[in-house]
């Protein structure tokens, strides 16, 4: 690989991670129209990079390329939501069974001590990285059990629930009952109460099939 491919595809990497945060974080919001050349000339880069970042966020449903018109942020679809929840819902069932038959403990001291940066972001009201400290819980799950390569199919199919996620996160709406069930998994796995733990895993995942209707209600033009 020459040194130009290299640095076009870190230039593409940058932009992509750069526009991605954006568009996780509301920073750009769904439905507002985004531009190859802003971008590029805001990172005074060429616009090749940027374009084949555009490329990989519209193939991640982040954004909508249409053509003679332009690009821009993609609704929320919720039936993508439902999706990505109901995948999720099932795998992570039968990973906390296998967890609750064996997890080594290597891997619950990790979540021991991610729970405890999780109640740290609650004290610092710092949802980001709540956000990101919810995803490696249920990642140390999947690693633990030896199914990390499930984990990363996974995370294709849940990029529209993370945003429905993150916006929920965001209005403070349920962080501390989503704490007190990582607490509450964690020691049923410990425990090894099988049953129990599936309940809770199950309540988990269907917080944001209560809380999409409010999402939903207050950012309608959020969604589709």
């Amino acid at each position: 690989m020459s040194l130009n491919q290299k640095i076009r595809g870190s230039t593409r990497d940058y932009s992509y991670n750069l526009i991605k945060e954006r568009i996780l974080h509301l920073e750009l919001e769904p439905g507002t129209k985004i531009s190859e050349k802003e971008i590029a000339d805001e990172l005074q880069v060429s616009r090749t990079p940027v374009r084949e970042a555009f490329m990989k966020l519209a193939e991640e449903e982040l954004l909508d390329i249409i053509p003679q018109s332009g690009t821009i942020v993609s609704h929320i679809n919720l039936e993508h939501v439902e999706e990505g929840r109901f995948m999720r819902e099932k795998m992570e069932k039968e990973i906390v069974t296998l967890a609750c038959a064996s997890f080594p403990e290597e891997f619950r001291f990790r979540l021991e001590t991610n729970i405890a940066m999780q109640e740290v972001c609650i004290g610092k009201n710092n949802f980001y990285r709540l956000f990101e400290l919810d995803e490696e819980f249920h990642q140390i799950l999947f690693q633990g059990t030896g199914k990390m390569r499930t984990w990363k199919m996974l995370q294709q199919l849940n990029i529209p629930f993370n945003r429905l996620r993150l916006l929920r996160l965001s209005e403070d709406s349920d962080a501390e009952v989503i704490i007190s069930q990582h607490k509450e998994i964690y020691r049923l796995i410990t425990e090894r109460e099988t049953e129990r733990a599936v309940k809770v895993m199950e309540a988990h995942l269907r917080l944001v099939v209560v809380e999409q209707e409010k999402m939903k209600a207050k950012y309608p033009h959020y969604f589709i």
